[in-house]
C-alpha cells in the first residue's frame, strides 16, 4: 500500500488536471475553525475522481491545545476508530491511500505516519521529513485505533 500526503493545493491541481491515482481510498481532513468563519469553505470534493473518501472535520490541535480548549485528549478525535476501519478495509482491498489536509503537513501526515508505522514500521520517515511536521495527537489517536481494531479480530 503506497502512503501520500497532499495538501488541498496540490490535490486539487491533480483532480483537475485528470492524473489522480486509480485504486486509491482518500482521508481528507478539514477544518471546523475556517468552516465556522468562511461560509463558501467546504473540503475538496473528490465526487468525480474517487467513491472511497472519508472526510474529517477537525481542527489541528495537539495536546496543549486540547487541553487550553477545555476539552479532554479522550474526547478529541472522536472518529478515529471510524478512521482505522476505513484504512484496514482500503488494506485489505488492496488500495492505496492518500492523507489530505489544509497544508498536507501536520493531520495528514501524522495520519500517514501512523498508517505507515502500524504497517511497515516506518512511520518515522514522516516525521524525519523536514516537509511535515506530522500531528503527534492524530498519529497516536490512528495507531491506537488499528491497534485496538487488531485486537479486536484476532
Amino acid at each position: 500500500m503506497k502512503v501520500t500526503i497532499y495538501s488541498r493545493q496540490e490535490i486539487e491541481k491533480i483532480i483537475v488536471s485528470g492524473d489522480f491515482p486509480q485504486n486509491t481510498a482518500v482521508i481528507s481532513f478539514y477544518d471546523h475553525s475556517i468552516k465556522k468563519t468562511d461560509r463558501n469553505y467546504s473540503p475538496v470534493n473528490y465526487s468525480k475522481v474517487c467513491n472511497r473518501v472519508f472526510y474529517i472535520e477537525l481542527d489541528d490541535l495537539d495536546f496543549d491545545d486540547i487541553k487550553d480548549s477545555g476539552s479532554a485528549y479522550n474526547l478529541f478525535f472522536p472518529e478515529a476508530d471510524e478512521t482505522a476501519e476505513f484504512i484496514y478495509s482500503a488494506y485489505e482491498q488492496g488500495m492505496d491511500i492518500i492523507c489530505q489536509c489544509e497544508y498536507g503537513q501536520s493531520r495528514s501526515a501524522g495520519c500517514a505516519a501512523a498508517i505507515l508505522e502500524y504497517f511497515y514500521h516506518n512511520g518515522i520517515s514522516v516525521f524525519a521529513d523536514y516537509r511535515y511536521y506530522p500531528n503527534k495527537v492524530i498519529y497516536h489517536k490512528i495507531y491506537d485505533a488499528l491497534s485496538d481494531m487488531n485486537r479486536k479480530m484476532s
